[in-house]
């Protein structure tokens, strides 16, 4: 995916969670951040990050927070909508394991909740569910960076869907530069560690997607990561 029109900042302080001050051209400007996260190890004052200019009307911000620049590691997109996004894309390319997709459809409709995609690809039915890493610790990458019941619960549905005979992946966008592999955060919320090993004996297997990440734009790496499928 790429961002039309982009802009360097420094970032100063985050109000709430919706918004945060940063210093542009000499003045501050309060933009949007496009993750509810904490992001607390990455939103430091004085960290450089990423701006993407908005043309939507009517917006109290100019500016949406996407990216912030980490010492030792590089850009790190944070933009909460891009994983996604950025998987839309890789799917239209038809990659090895789904090589014989016929049908992608997003939002897919599955008992109570909505999973990210639904494919068809011959006589096997596919659900994804997605999820964006921006946490890093010793070149690693974490999930989640916040307690996620959310979390937890899509694990225990993509469980159930196995049973229900589909073919079930939990994919982790890697929106981190030089990190190929996530691991379940057990201190900050051990229930989605818990959730995530029950998951996988149930049969849902794990992509890991590192990603290129630019100023401008993020994109899944040519050749995804992942557990044998």
């Amino acid at each position: 995916m790429h961002y039309e029109r982009t802009a360097h900042a420094v970032f100063l302080r985050r109000p709430n969670r919706f918004v945060a001050v940063t210093a542009r051209n000499g003045r501050e400007e309060t933009v949007h951040v496009k993750n509810t996260g904490r992001c607390r190890e990455l939103l430091l004052p004085g960290r450089e990050v990423i701006l993407a200019e908005s043309d939507r009307p009517g917006r109290k911000t100019r500016y949406d927070l996407i990216s912030v620049y980490k010492p030792g590691v590089g850009w790190i997109n944070i933009d909460s909508q891009a994983p996604n996004a950025v998987v839309q894309e890789w799917l239209r390319t038809k990659p090895g394991i789904f090589a014989d997709m016929t049908l992608c459809r997003p939002e897919y409709r599955y008992g109570a909740s909505r999973v990210d995609f639904y494919l068809e690809c011959g006589s096997r039915r596919i659900l994804i569910e997605v999820k964006g890493c921006t946490l890093e610790v010793g070149g690693e990458g974490y999930f989640p960076d916040a307690p996620t019941e959310r979390g937890v619960k899509h694990l225990h549905e993509l469980a159930a869907a196995c049973e229900a005979g589909f073919e079930c992946y939990l994919a982790f966008v890697i929106a981190i530069p030089g990190v190929n592999m996530v691991h379940p955060n057990l201190e900050m919320h051990p229930e989605f560690g818990t959730a995530l090993e029950e998951a996988r004996r149930a049969g849902v297997r794990v992509l890991y997607l590192p990603c290129q990440v630019q100023e401008d734009g993020l994109q899944i790496r040519e050749r995804e990561k992942g557990e044998q499928v």
